[in-house]
């Protein structure tokens, strides 16, 4: 049967337990995310972290946007020894992302990772992470510039051949930058596709998945380059 509707993508909230918003535990995320699919001619539904909903989410949606977020993957998964006290970790989040990735990836979902996103959706594809840039990085720029998220405040040098390249159209790209970790290597058969000029990985991609694309910044506050990617994205997932 032929579709009426755009692809319908699914973006995994984020969650608190309490904040400015609710004394109690509620989800949450920025527009902006909503707005650039919507832009890209997608339909974007927040996902709340119920497990086991996952199977009946993924029947209903096209594609997955793997958002951000102020926390990181557990060193323990990705085989690190210790844990650098710069690490935050949302178990409850965490386990539902994993989860959620893992299941899309053996159904073949087209994904899109973004900041967080592209860290967990790294390290389930067998990467590994530097757990905080500063410490691990010799020389390394700031990485964490969150009041300037908004804003271009370093260029990316992109892979050329790479899907990511054929999406934005230039080797060189401006991009905001608000992370302390990234990826340290990358998986099996993955391949990386933007690289900072401290030599920290900004995105990676697999040419084995009909989809499967992460980058380390925010291009859902940008259009332009940025947006093209948000298009690529939702063509993949019209099938």
């Amino acid at each position: 049967m032929t579709k009426k509707h755009a692809p319908l993508i699914g973006i995994n909230l984020d969650a608190e337990d309490t904040g400015s918003f609710s004394s109690y535990p509620y989800y949450a995320l920025r527009k902006n995310y909503f707005e650039a699919v919507s832009r890209a001619g997608g339909i974007p539904i927040g996902l709340p972290h119920l497990a086991e909903h996952i199977p009946a989410y993924l029947d209903l949606v096209d594609g997955l946007l793997l958002s951000g977020g102020d926390f990181d993957v557990d060193p323990s998964f990705y085989g690190a020894g210790t844990v650098n006290p710069a690490v935050k970790q949302k178990p409850g989040r965490a386990a539902f992302d994993m989860a959620l990735m893992r299941e899309a990836l053996a159904r073949d979902l087209p994904l899109l990772g973004i900041c967080a996103g592209e860290q967990f959706m790294g390290a389930l594809l067998g990467s590994t992470l530097i757990q905080n840039i500063p410490d691990e990085v010799p020389n390394a720029m700031n990485h964490h510039q969150s009041p300037r998220r908004h804003e271009e405040v370093h260029r990316v040098a992109i892979t050329p051949g790479t899907r990511l390249h054929q999406l934005v159209g230039t080797t060189d790209l401006g991009v905001n930058t608000s992370h302390r970790q990234a990826l340290k290597t990358v998986g099996p058969g993955l391949v990386i596709n933007a690289v900072a000029p401290d030599g920290v990985i900004e995105g990676f991609e697999s040419p084995s998945h009909c989809f499967v694309l992460g980058v380390q910044w925010h291009p859902e506050f940008f259009d332009g380059a940025h947006q093209a990617l948000f298009k690529g994205f939702i063509e993949a997932c019209r099938g």
